[in-house]
């Protein structure tokens, strides 16, 4: 209740001002009659609607009382500037034009403008051409009609169009515009349009009988005929939606700045002869012989249209030509989504009516198409490649699973020695492997190598050694003839050139002693007298590079233990570049004096010097313990 009081009471106050400011300036620089306070009828009845038009219908009634005006005349022109004032809502609440939705007031772009300045037209004929024929019927020949008709009109579009402007600009910043609510009546259209029509047709048939009055009795049944068809139009249930308008747009910064111009332009064309009359510099005698009421308005409005119309027509001009082009390629955001295909045929759709155009426009239309076309093109194949990815990672999750399956699962551990092994590749295949297993009763075979690079080539690398030792290690126990045969059939079609290292031992838990020959790896680590120390071997040379290459067979007792590594343990990286080294790997072992397992330890260590940093290279670790009773 308190809101739609306020919708009342807003036009009430703006309207006794308007009134009682002008009824003072007139006289004062003395250009006849001066009356203002009609333009905010339109203004109080297109932001406010019904209770707008009451409130400023409400004033206009007392300001006219107030002025000596008849009781009748007053009644009269209270009920037609009601129709009027709620005619303004009317008007801009219908749709003309199915390619604009229905707005609140917004002078945003041209058709908004257009509607405006329309509706505030139909709206001042409307009333000054009844109240002219008002004034004639009620006060006799001794009024000027067309006079009366004309001031009305002209104070009428110029306040308006000034307070409808500055109105409409702060109902943006502070929402007080009343909007209608959606009907639930089924409007019957055409009786509308013909009626509204008809509305059109008998102002203009009353226009001609100010100007050329043929009796009484037909001006009087014209005037009812306006107001029966005006009062039947206020009927029309509203059908339409209102539609939110998205703020910034760029139609409406440019119609803005068009507007404040035009505002600009009025006020100088407004207060620079009301400043020269005052001061007697003009003699404006011929033009207040013409039509005495109003010289400085249509002085102001001829300087306007002089403006106005060809700016409006260059507005519309850029607004067909730039700026309705722009925001229509805007509307690509709508259909714009990470990693998914732009919904292309509607926005086709929309380039292609630019497409033809031989200017930046039509280059902007054909880029975007184009632009399209290649993103769908590309997110297809961004789907392919997926598709392509997630296949390939099936198939290296098989492999890894392949590739861990052919490593030991468990430890061997008996009476005489425990032997165990951990392999972290950097990818999800990896080039390194170690292996163990009994050849026979006394002899047990330890085997870790390193295949150069890694993922999938280096993990077939290291697999295919690993099959191909234990075949050969079937007929033939001496590590040197073992690696002299693994390395002559590695270098056949290696048309690559990988190769890998490899270190090759054979342990006797009866005589403790392991033979072995290295193929490039790096050196073990022996435990003898409860110290760690590498152990001093010929290194040989990688498999893979050279055939024919003699391999040296070695032989030692070891009373202790022994640890096998692949240089992914000693290069293993921390956040700073520094690498975990020899050393430390060598300080790790001295210092473990628990008599466990230490592979879970010494992973847990460089774990934590590597800082969780991206492992770089496969890991692998092999430790042989001999149990001594």
């Amino acid at each position: 209740m308190k809101n739609k009081l306020k919708k009342i009471l807003l036009p009430f106050i703006l309207l006794i001002i308007v009134n009682q400011t002008s009824v003072y300036i007139a006289p004062f620089f003395e250009f006849g009659v001066f009356n203002a306070h009609v333009g905010v009828l339109f203004l109080g009845g297109l932001l406010f609607g019904p209770y707008g038009a009451a409130g400023a219908i409400l004033a206009n009634l007392i300001c006219d009382l107030s002025n000596g005006y008849g009781i009748i005349l007053s009644l009269s022109s209270a009920i037609f500037s009601f129709g009027v004032s709620y005619l303004a809502f009317k008007i801009w609440y219908s749709n003309y034009d199915d390619k604009h939705e229905v707005t609140k007031p917004r002078l945003d772009n041209i058709y908004h403008v257009t509607l405006f300045i329309s509706d505030m037209m139909i709206c001042a004929a409307i009333y000054s051409v009844v109240h002219g024929i008002i004034a004639y019927i009620v006060m006799g020949s001794e009024i000027n009609s067309p006079l009366i008709a004309s001031q009305y009109f002209f104070n009428f579009i110029n306040i308006a169009f000034i307070f409808g402007i500055i109105s409409i600009w702060i109902s943006k910043r502070i929402d007080f515009i009343h909007t209608p609510k959606t009907s639930k009546k089924t409007v019957n259209k055409k009786l509308y349009k013909l009626i509204f029509s008809l509305l059109i047709i008998s102002t203009i048939f009353a226009i001609f009988l100010i100007i050329y009055p043929i009796n009484n009795t037909i001006t009087l049944l014209t005037i009812v005929i306006i107001g029966i068809l005006l009062l039947s139009y206020l009927t029309k249930p509203f059908e339409y939606e209102i539609h939110q308008i998205t703020e910034n747009r760029i139609s409406e910064k440019v119609m803005t700045i068009f507007l404040r111009t035009t505002l600009i332009i009025i006020i100088i064309a407004t207060l620079l002869p009301i400043l020269i009359t005052h001061e007697n510099i003009l003699n404006y005698d011929f033009i207040y012989s013409f039509i005495p009421a109003t010289p400085i308005l249509i002085i102001a409005d001829l300087i306007i249209i002089l403006f106005f119309i060809p700016g409006f027509y260059i507005m519309r001009y850029l607004e067909k030509k730039v700026i309705t082009p722009i925001v229509s390629f805007s509307q690509i955001e709508e259909f714009v989504k990470e990693n998914e295909k732009i919904e292309s045929e509607k926005l086709i759709e929309i380039y292609s009516k630019y497409i033809n155009e031989n200017d930046e426009i039509g280059t902007l239309s054909r880029c975007y198409s184009e632009l399209i076309e290649y993103n769908n093109r590309y997110i297809e194949n961004i789907r392919e490649i997926e598709g392509e990815k997630e296949r390939i990672k099936a198939e290296l999750d098989i492999a890894t699973r392949i590739q861990a399956s052919n490593l030991p699962t468990a430890p061997i551990e008996n009476n005489e020695i425990f032997v165990n092994g951990q392999s972290y590749p950097a990818k999800e295949v990896g080039g390194d492997f170690f292996d163990y297993y009994m050849l026979d009763n006394d002899n047990v075979a330890i085997v870790i190598g390193d295949a150069s690079g890694k993922g999938v080539p280096a993990a077939l690398l290291s697999t295919i050694t690993q099959v191909m030792i234990k075949q050969i290690l079937k007929h033939e126990r001496n590590p040197s003839k073992v690696l002299y045969s693994l390395n002559n059939q590695l270098c056949e079609n290696n048309a690559e050139t990988m190769f890998i290292t490899l270190w090759l031992g054979i342990y006797n838990k009866n005589t403790k002693i392991i033979t072995f020959s290295n193929a490039g790896h790096n050196p073990p680590l022996i435990k003898e007298n409860d110290n760690y120390y590498y152990l001093n071997e010929d290194k040989g040379i990688v498999l893979g590079i050279m055939d024919d290459f003699e391999f040296v067979k070695e032989e030692m007792t070891v009373s202790q233990e022994i640890v096998l590594y692949t240089d992914g343990i000693t290069d293993a990286n921390n956040n700073q570049g520094e690498m975990y080294g020899e050393n430390r790997l060598l300080n790790f072992f001295n210092e473990f004096k628990k008599d466990t397992d230490p592979i879970k330890e010494l992973l847990t260590e460089i774990n934590s010097f590597t800082e969780d940093s991206e492992q770089f290279d496969d890991m692998t670790i092999l430790y042989l313990k001999i149990k001594n009773d």
